[in-house]
């Protein structure tokens, strides 16, 4: 399928969703959202791809927010469903993806760009990083998901924090308060990134995918519960069965 506002690259097991509209530093619209939901479930189903990796095009943004023009003039019955169809249909969705999902984050991630950044499982992030919720500068909050993900990430103080001062923070600040994983320079950021993703698709998918839902789970009372179910569900399937031989006889596992 031929996309106007992103690109897809497959390598290997891996595939990179660029978001490419750098004349607008790359800012989600309504038709980038589709097009990344679309992509999302294509490849949900394409049974070579192990591990995502969504950035940005350029070196300048990975997602400078979302796209203001869009909804200057909604009322509150259209910014309602604006939150929630963009949370259903990509936030909670890459969320849950039963497939790994990493940000690389290049450059800003401000807004629904680092909204984005947050529903993924893993964010490297560049050197020249810049992330923040500005929504309150505009007489808004953020609305996909930034008010329950963050202080998931970094607890609540920091978030807060974050949120009613609209700063920015640096890579490296995301790093200590726990929002990024690892800072690179911005040449290494796509290479760093991608050796991440071929080490987690040499493992079990399917193991894989029962950890998302289970880590998923970490914050609420059904989380243990899934986990010990999902544990023994695994035992009773093929990615389980060649593990284990591929250990007890020394050699790596094929999954």
């Amino acid at each position: 399928m031929s996309y106007e506002n992103i690109l897809i690259n497959k390598e290997e097991k891996t595939a990179v969703i660029t978001i490419n509209r750098p004349e607008s530093l790359n800012a989600l619209n309504a038709l980038t959202i589709s097009e990344i939901s679309t992509a999302l479930d294509e490849l949900q189903d394409d049974h070579e791809v192990r591990v995502v990796i969504l950035t940005g095009s350029g070196e300048k943004s990975f997602v400078a927010g979302a796209d203001i023009k869009e909804f200057s003039n909604f009322n509150q019955a259209k910014a309602e469903e604006l939150a929630r169809t963009g949370q259903n249909s990509l936030f909670d969705k890459i969320e849950n993806l039963n497939k790994p999902v990493i940000a690389a984050v290049n450059g800003f991630a401000l807004g629904g760009g680092l909204e984005l950044a947050m529903s993924c499982h893993i964010r490297y992030a560049s050197e020249n990083a810049k992330l923040g919720l500005p929504e309150v500068t505009l007489g808004l909050i953020p609305g996909y998901g930034g008010t329950q993900r963050l202080p998931k990430l970094v607890g609540k103080g920091i978030a807060n924090e974050m949120i009613f001062s609209a700063k920015m923070i640096s890579a490296q600040k995301a790093k200590e308060i726990g929002l990024v994983n690892e800072v690179f320079s911005v040449e290494e950021l796509l290479g760093k990134t991608k050796e991440l993703a071929a080490m987690i698709a040499k493992n079990s998918p399917m193991a894989i995918a029962k950890a998302i839902k289970a880590t998923n789970l970490s914050d609420t009372d059904q989380g243990f519960e899934t986990e010990i179910k999902s544990f023994g569900e695994l035992f009773d399937m093929d990615d389980k069965k060649e593990g284990v031989s591929a250990f007890l006889e020394k050699r790596k596992p094929n999954f």
